[in-house]
């Protein structure tokens, strides 16, 4: 279990260093025409004037809690925990 969350954690640091270094993703993030950028980095993204509506958190945390649960298995040598 630690080196599945030490390796999110890192994902994490580098996703704040790239965002705030001024990388975004292309294009838009919903059919309204918001751009990725447009949106600010770090905690102000999740609460905050300017932050992503609360369904985009919703769905964000959704797709993370599949994953946790159904993807990033954690197994030692092949061995169910």
């Amino acid at each position: 279990v630690e080196i599945k969350h030490a390796r999110i954690a890192q994902l994490a640091f580098l996703g704040q260093i790239t965002t705030r270094a001024g990388y975004h993703l292309p294009g838009d993030i919903d059919l309204s025409g918001n751009s990725f950028d447009s949106f600010p980095n770090g905690f102000a993204a999740i609460g905050g004037p300017d932050s992503i509506p609360g369904a985009g958190t919703g769905q964000i945390l959704f797709f993370i809690g599949l994953l946790e649960l159904l993807v990033m298995k954690d197994s030692a040598n092949g061995a169910e925990p």
